[in-house]
């Protein structure tokens, strides 16, 4: 009997777990086709002179016990690790955030440091606007803006939330979804966070963290040499278990035969092209670039809605610097409004292995952009200069302790949640349609997925195909209903 092959488009996690579930659960071949040269997508680990960069960071942490497991089959934890280049990291974690040229602590919690840097007269303003909020709140959630005003009140929500948000989207909070926030701040606000301070005094110390929000754990795990190593790693047994993965394998074209996937022709760096035979197609490749790829019977009114679906580019500028800076944090959000950069990563406190010399620091600058705009417009030597600027201005360092840089580019890393993205059932609705057709991942299914969601996603996929069902709506409860939501 020959054997069915299932097209994966994308060696991200998505990609990749599809890959590795349906060589260890299915009878199924899978061949995975990269547009790039590398694994991992965005939760790949870029090496720069032995210093190596996360693109966005990536905890390794999840609610789910299938995915905690799953990561530590393909890495073990470093208290069982027998070779000691391949292992998980324990990792404390901290965030701050800085503004007014001060750091607050994240989440924001009450203490005479806050009172302190922020002043009386505001303090009292968040007390006052998050206690009328808790009694009079928005009663229908229409946009970002009131998501966030119900749970952290209107004073905390403009000092902190506004116009970061802006920075990070280009939008304002009022022309987001609200979607955005039921996925991403999912169960925090300001009652919850209060509660898990206190909490904490209780809390036996535990990796899985099942009664903490994401936003609020304190460890996670990390591969010793940043995120793509697992990825590295996850490949590399795909294809000892017989799977097939082809980097520079641009899908441009999916064709069909009325309602079924029957293959995909791939671009090559040559300029030439390679057809591939489906029985099954997992795409995690943008949903705009999938439908303006899909051959057959799209309608004008499809296609003008995928082409709508807005997205948001992403740029980390690596700088080394040459001392070691008297820094515990993870990431640093950056809520200056006279800088355009987001956030700022210390990659020592990933993983100390991130940095070939553990007597600098080295740090990413993170800047998001649409395409074609100024930022995303500049040359790396211009963006590199951009950055040093900003780092100074805002008394992080002095210009001559910079000795080296690098600028990491990534295209469509966030979909967005406004555009055509309020009729997106449509377009959901109509890709659902084909049967052998599997959406999964972030870009994938338009959704701002965190990685464990979009290995979850994979999951699905192969759990619905061993039980002979075509009920697709449990792959877009993922990240969506209550267990993924990680609230209680």
């Amino acid at each position: 009997m020959k054997r069915k092959k299932a097209i994966i488009i994308g060696a991200g996690p998505a990609g990749l777990t599809a890959a590795y579930e349906l060589l260890m659960r299915t009878n199924i071949q899978p061949i995975i086709l990269e547009k790039s040269s590398y694994m991992g997508g965005i939760s790949r680990t870029v090496n720069y002179k032995g210093n190596r960069i996360d693109i966005g960071g990536h905890r390794f942490f999840s609610k789910s016990d299938r995915v905690m497991r799953w990561w530590q089959q393909i890495l073990p934890l470093e208290k069982d690790a027998i070779d000691k280049d391949r292992m998980l990291l324990i990792r404390n974690r901290q965030s701050r955030i800085f503004f007014n040229r001060s750091y607050f602590s994240y989440p924001v919690s009450l203490s005479w440091h806050l009172f302190k840097n922020l002043g009386l007269m505001r303090t009292f303003k968040i007390g006052c606007t998050y206690l009328w909020r808790l009694v009079f709140p928005f009663r229908k959630e229409e946009n970002l803006e009131q998501f966030y005003i119900n749970r952290f009140g209107d004073e905390l929500y403009k000092t902190f939330f506004r116009d970061y948000t802006k920075k990070v989207w280009g939008v304002d909070c009022c022309k987001l979804s609200a979607d955005w926030g039921a996925q991403r701040v999912k169960g925090v606000s300001g009652l919850r966070a209060l509660i898990d301070f206190v909490m904490r005094f209780f809390r036996k110390k535990s990796i899985e963290q099942k009664d903490v929000e994401s936003s609020l754990i304190t460890q996670f795990l990390y591969p010793k040499y940043g995120p793509g190593q697992m990825w590295e790693s996850v490949a590399e047994q795909v294809k000892a278990l017989g799977g097939e993965i082809y980097i520079q394998h641009d899908v441009v074209e999916i064709q069909t035969e009325k309602k079924f996937v029957s293959g995909v022709k791939a671009l090559l760096p040559d300029g030439s092209s390679k057809w591939f035979a489906s029985d099954y197609l997992f795409s995690t490749m943008p949903i705009k670039d999938l439908i303006n790829g899909l051959q057959g019977a799209v309608s004008d009114e499809i296609k003008s809605l995928a082409d709508q679906l807005p997205y948001r580019d992403f740029l980390t500028v690596g700088i080394l610097i040459n001392r070691k800076l008297d820094l515990a944090d993870n990431w640093i959000y950056i809520q200056e409004p006279d800088v355009k950069m987001g956030r700022i990563q210390v990659f020592n406190n990933w993983s100390p292995y991130m940095v070939a010399d553990v007597e600098t620091t080295w740090i990413g600058l993170e800047y998001f952009c649409n395409e074609g705009d100024e930022l995303s417009a500049k040359s790396d030597d211009q963006m590199i200069e951009f950055a040093k600027t900003e780092l100074v201005k805002i008394g992080f360092v002095a210009a001559q302790e910079i000795i080296d840089a690098t600028v990491i580019r990534m295209e469509k890393t966030y979909p967005g949640y406004w555009g055509s993205y309020e009729r997106f059932d449509e377009l959901q609705k109509f890709l659902d349609g084909y049967k052998n057709l599997f959406l999964i991942g972030r870009n994938g299914m338009h959704r701002y997925n965190n990685q464990d969601h979009s290995m979850l996603t994979a999951m699905k996929v192969v759990d619905l195909m061993l039980m002979d069902s075509d009920n697709k709506a449990l792959i877009w409860q993922v990240n969506a209903e209550k267990e993924y939501h990680e609230s209680k």
